[in-house]
C-alpha cells in the first residue's frame, strides 16, 4: 500500500464523497419512512458485509464486562442513529454535516470525565472554541431553532458515547470483533423501534437504503486507509470538504439556502477538532521518546 500524505489526504477526499453521498441518499429518500425504520433497514441490508468475517466473531471471547461494554456502545450508536436519520429530513445537509463534527469534541470531554486522561488548558481552550462554533450554526435567539438541531445535539453526544467504549474496546478485541458486534448490536437495538411505527417500504427504498449500507461501509474501508497512510493530523483537516460539498448539494441539488454562518460555524468546530487531533499526536510522540526507568 501507497503511503503519505498525497495518499492519505487522497482517501480521506474519497471518504468526504462517500459520507456525502449517504447524506444525499438520505435525504433524497425524505420522511416517508420513519426515522427509526430507515435507520433499521440501513444496519440490517449492510449485514451482508460480515459475512467474511463471522471466523473471526466466532473465535471471539466474550465476558460479562465485554458484552456490557459492546451493549452500551450499540445502543448508544443506535439511538443516535435514529436522530441523525430524523434530523435529516428535519433541517439542511449543511448543518447536519456542521454539528456532527462536535462529536469529537465531546469525545475529549468524555475521556477526560470517564477515562482518567488531562485536560490541559489547551485542550479546555479547544472545547470552548468548538462550542462557539456550536453557537455561531445554531444561533439561538436569532432564529427559531428545529427539533431536527436538538437530535443533532443529541447524536454528536450518543455518538461520542460509542467512539469512547470503542477506545476501551480496541485494545481488548481485535479491530473485526469490535466492527461486527456494532453492527450486530445496532441493528438489535433499532428493531423494536421500527418495528413499533413499520411503514413498508417499496423496492426502491430498500434499494437506496442498500446503497446508504455500501457508501457508508465504504467510507470506513477508505477512511482506515487514510489513517493507515498518513498521520491523523494530515487527514484530519480535509475533512472539511465535507461540509463544502454538503452545502453545494443542499443548494444545488436540494434548493436549500446558502447560510454562511453555518459554513463558519462548521470551520471553527472543525479547527478546534484539527487543533485537539494534533496535540493528542503530539503528546504521543513525546510520550514514546520517554524512556523507561527501571524500579
Amino acid at each position: 500500500m501507497v503511503r503519505g500524505p498525497v495518499a492519505g489526504v487522497f482517501w480521506m477526499v474519497v471518504t468526504g464523497v462517500l459520507f456525502v453521498g449517504v447524506t444525499a441518499i438520505v435525504k433524497h429518500l425524505g420522511g416517508r419512512l420513519p426515522a427509526a425504520e430507515s435507520a433499521f433497514l440501513r444496519y440490517a441490508l449492510g449485514l451482508v458485509f460480515l459475512l467474511p468475517i463471522l471466523g473471526t466473531l466466532r473465535r471471539a471471547r466474550f465476558d460479562r464486562r465485554t458484552l456490557s461494554l459492546f451493549g452500551l456502545r450499540g445502543f448508544a450508536h443506535g439511538i443516535g442513529v435514529i436522530l441523525w436519520f430524523f434530523a435529516m429530513t428535519r433541517i439542511p445537509i449543511a448543518e447536519v454535516t456542521a454539528m456532527n463534527y462536535l462529536s469529537p469534541v465531546y469525545v475529549t470531554l468524555g475521556a477526560a470525565l470517564f477515562l482518567g486522561e488531562k485536560l490541559a488548558i489547551r485542550r479546555i481552550a479547544a472545547v470552548v472554541a468548538a462550542l462557539i462554533g456550536a453557537l455561531i450554526v445554531l444561533r439561538p435567539g436569532v432564529r427559531d431553532l428545529d427539533t431536527g438541531h436538538l437530535a443533532m445535539l443529541g447524536t454528536a453526544v450518543l455518538f461520542a458515547i460509542g467512539y469512547l467504549v470503542a477506545k476501551v474496546m480496541a485494545d481488548e478485541q481485535e479491530p473485526a470483533v469490535v466492527v461486527a458486534m456494532l453492527s450486530l448490536v445496532v441493528t438489535l437495538t433499532l428493531a423494536p423501534f421500527a418495528l413499533a411505527d413499520w411503514v413498508t417500504p417499496t423496492g426502491r427504498e430498500l434499494a437506496w437504503l442498500f446503497g446508504v449500507a455500501v457508501l457508508a461501509t465504504s467510507g470506513h474501508f477508505t477512511m482506515t486507509l487514510a489513517f493507515r497512510a498518513a498521520p491523523v493530523t494530515v487527514t484530519q483537516p480535509v475533512t472539511f470538504l465535507q461540509l463544502v460539498w454538503a452545502t453545494l448539494l443542499g443548494v444545488v441539488v436540494f434548493g436549500e439556502a446558502l447560510d454562511g454562518w453555518v459554513v463558519l460555524g462548521g470551520g471553527v468546530i472543525l479547527a478546534s477538532v484539527t487543533f485537539l487531533t494534533w496535540r493528542e499526536a503530539v503528546l504521543k510522540r513525546r510520550a514514546a521518546r520517554v524512556p523507561d526507568v527501571p524500579l
